[in-house]
C-alpha cells in the first residue's frame, strides 16, 4: 500500500446527526474519533458509541478498529480502520470498571482532563496546577491493565508528567503542539514531551491553527513542530493528529455557549482554523520536499502511533 495515515484525533458531531462516511476521506488509514468529553456522561458517550458504530457497520469502506493486526489488515485491504477515544474521565463516573467497558465498545485512547481539574487531575488551562490525584494513579493503572492508551492532552503540565511516571505502558499527547514553537496554555513543554518518549510513547501534532501559531492552520506550520519535536525526541517519538471537527458548526457553537471550557485561549482569534483532512494527506509529498526520507516519514505518519497500539492495545 502507498504511505498510509495514522491519525490519532478527529471530531465528528456527537450526535445522531452524524455522517460516519466523512471518515472515508482519510481513505487508507487509522481514524481515531472522538465520542465524548466534559461535557458528556456516561449514557450519551455510550449513545454516541452505538449511532458510529451503526454507521461504520453499514459502510463497506469502514471497517472497527478491534485488535491492532486486524486494523494494519483492513489498511492494507484499503479501508479506513475506525477506534474511538474520550477526551475526559467524567464518562467513567468515577467507577474504574467502566474503563473495560468502553474499552469493549471500541475506545482506545483517553485522556483524563479536558483543560479543567476533575477527580483525576488538573487540565492544561487551570491557574493552579495539582497534578495526578490518586484516583488519576489508579485510572492510569487500569488502564494500563486493560489496553487502553493513556493520552496527556488537555491535562496541565504536571498531570502530563505524572502520566508519564504512572503508566508502565507507552503513553501518548495525542493531539498537542510544542510550546517552545508556539506558546499557547494548550501546548506541551520539553520536559512534557522528552518525559513521554522515555516511555516509549509519541506526541502527536495538531492542525489546530491557535496551536501551530496565531490560528496558522497550515502544513508549514505543522512541520515547523514536526522539525522541532523530532530534533527533541527523535523521530520514533512525534506522530500527527489533526483534530480536525467535521462538526465545525457544532463545535462552534459549543464552544461559544460553554466558556467554562472554552475561555480566551480558544476565542482570542475569532473562528479557529484546521488543517483538514485533504492537507493532512499532503503531508508525505510536503515532509519528503523538507528533506524527510521515506522511512522517517513512515514513522511520523504511521509507524510510530501504530507502534504504541501494538504494544498497548489487547
Amino acid at each position: 500500500m502507498d504511505q498510509p495515515l495514522w491519525e490519532q484525533h478527529c471530531c465528528l458531531p456527537l450526535s445522531a446527526a452524524a455522517n460516519v462516511g466523512d471518515l472515508a476521506t482519510y481513505g487508507p488509514a487509522f481514524v481515531s474519533v472522538n465520542v465524548g468529553y466534559a461535557l458528556h456522561d456516561k449514557a450519551e458517550c455510550l449513545a454516541v458509541i452505538d449511532h458510529f458504530r451503526a454507521g461504520i457497520d453499514a459502510d463497506e469502506r469502514l471497517t472497527s478498529a478491534t485488535t491492532f493486526e486486524a486494523t494494519e489488515h483492513a489498511v492494507r485491504q484499503g479501508k479506513t480502520a475506525i477506534a474511538f477515544d474520550l477526551e475526559d474521565a467524567r464518562p467513567l463516573a468515577g467507577d474504574l470498571a467502566n474503563v473495560e467497558l468502553f474499552y469493549r465498545r471500541g475506545v482506545r485512547t483517553l485522556l483524563p482532563t479536558y483543560n479543567f481539574a476533575n477527580d483525576a487531575g488538573s487540565g492544561c488551562l487551570d491557574e493552579t496546577d495539582r497534578g495526578l490525584t490518586a484516583y488519576g494513579r489508579d485510572l492510569v493503572s487500569e488502564m494500563n491493565r486493560i489496553g487502553m492508551v493513556v493520552d496527556g492532552s488537555h491535562c496541565s503540565t504536571r498531570t502530563g508528567l505524572g502520566l508519564s511516571e504512572a503508566s508502565t505502558q507507552p503513553m501518548i499527547y495525542s493531539h498537542s503542539c510544542m510550546g517552545s514553537v508556539w506558546e499557547h496554555e494548550r501546548n506541551i513543554t520539553d520536559e512534557q514531551a522528552v518525559a513521554c518518549a522515555e516511555t516509549g510513547g509519541v506526541v502527536g501534532i495538531t492542525g489546530v491553527g491557535i496551536f501551530l501559531g496565531a490560528n496558522d492552520a497550515s502544513i508549514d506550520a505543522m512541520i515547523r513542530h514536526i522539525d522541532y519535536a523530532v530534533e527533541l525526541i527523535g523521530e520514533d517519538h512525534v506522530g500527527v493528529a489533526s483534530d480536525f471537527p467535521f462538526d465545525y458548526d457544532d463545535f462552534r457553537e459549543e464552544m461559544l455557549s460553554n466558556p467554562q471550557f472554552f475561555p480566551a485561549a480558544y476565542t482570542r482569534y475569532g473562528p479557529i482554523d484546521f488543517v483538514t483532512p485533504a492537507m493532512m494527506l499532503q503531508l508525505p509529498s510536503a515532509l519528503k520536499a523538507h528533506g524527510y526520507s521515506t522511512g522517517v516519514i513512515r514513522k511520523i505518519l504511521w509507524g510510530n502511533f501504530a507502534r504504541t497500539a501494538a504494544q498497548v492495545w489487547k
